[in-house]
């Protein structure tokens, strides 16, 4: 009884490790790797997408918005609208913690641009 606690103790303490950690906004501990370069045809706002990208996402999705815990945001243009992309970043859910107070709506409107350009 005591051996079956314990290992469920386990599974929820990594659960919430593994949760945390993808909604971790620090960079100290991520590679830094080049992000594909295509996006919005201005350069400012696709250098600014980057960064918001590698800040608040790249834990989860990778660096070259291949997945990791989180799905492959390669072609998430080709999927979801830009509008679907921001309710989903704002919104969270199926596992994605919500953004909605941690990105100011300038933010999300660039990174939701910049994501959608991804066929």
């Amino acid at each position: 009884m005591i051996k079956k606690r314990n290992g469920i103790g386990f599974i929820l303490i990594t659960v919430i490790f593994v949760l945390s950690a993808c909604g971790s906004t620090s960079n100290s501990t991520h590679r830094k790797e080049a992000l594909p370069t295509d996006g919005p045809s201005s350069t400012g706002s696709a250098s600014n997408a980057e960064s918001i990208y590698k800040s608040n996402c790249l834990s989860c999705h990778g660096g070259n918005l291949q997945g990791k815990i989180g799905p492959s945001l390669d072609k998430v243009g080709s999927k979801l609208t830009k509008e679907q992309i921001a309710a989903k970043i704002q919104n969270g859910g199926g596992g994605m913690p919500t953004y909605k107070s941690k990105l100011k709506e300038a933010d999300l409107e660039i990174l939701s641009e910049w994501l959608s350009t991804k066929k």
